[in-house]
């Protein structure tokens, strides 16, 4: 899955939070800062943690506001080779 979370979701801790959340909930993949602003993640694990994950992501930590979280489904080939879960660098 690919989201997009928007609002104040950058300088407050959202990609550690969020990459400690996927990886307690066994998730694979990334999270980076968008240019415009928003927050990006790709993950890959059973359905049941990814919807635990977009629970989350429309809280989100502590000094965040969370005004949108858009999903979409990715091909499985895109996410096959992923393995543990990263913070990225901004794009």
């Amino acid at each position: 899955y690919r989201f997009i979370v928007s609002g104040r979701v950058q300088g407050v801790f959202f990609r550690a939070s969020a990459s400690e959340v996927a990886e307690k909930l066994g998730l694979s993949g990334w999270v980076r800062n968008l240019n415009s602003g928003d927050v990006e993640l790709i993950v890959r694990g059973d359905a049941a943690s990814i919807a635990r994950l977009e629970e989350w992501l429309w809280q989100g930590p502590k000094f965040s506001k969370v005004t949108d979280v858009k999903s979409e489904h990715l091909a499985e080939e895109i996410l096959a080779n992923m393995s543990g879960f990263e913070i990225r660098q901004d794009g």
